[in-house]
């Protein structure tokens, strides 16, 4: 089983896994029907945060302080249940050094 574990300040936090296994698990625990697939990111690069501030080494405190947003938001960010706006991509984008994925405005 390939999963990634993604850790805040050290403790695991989330196991990532792919969607075959995932699936696969879900039927051995004896969950009914096909599960939809997950709906997709309109910005991908945004699914990644969390792992590219971990490469950084910065905390979800020092990055949201960094952007200027609050870390609970940036926690909703990493998690997928806010779509920031076009300025936050752009600040996050500028402070983890990922060219290419700020958001037209």
């Amino acid at each position: 089983m390939n999963v990634q574990v993604i850790k805040n300040d050290g403790e695991p936090q989330y196991a990532v896994l792919p969607w075959a296994e995932y699936q696969a698990l879900l039927q051995a625990a004896g969950r009914p029907g096909p599960v939809a697939e997950p709906p997709a990111e309109s910005t991908p690069a945004l699914a990644q945060v969390a792992r590219l501030r971990e490469a950084k080494g910065m905390s979800v405190d020092e990055l949201a302080r960094a952007v200027g947003i609050s870390p609970h938001y940036l926690g909703m960010i990493e998690s997928g249940e806010r779509q920031p706006d076009a300025a936050i991509q752009r600040a996050l984008a500028w402070t983890l050094g990922v060219a290419g994925w700020e958001a037209e405005s």
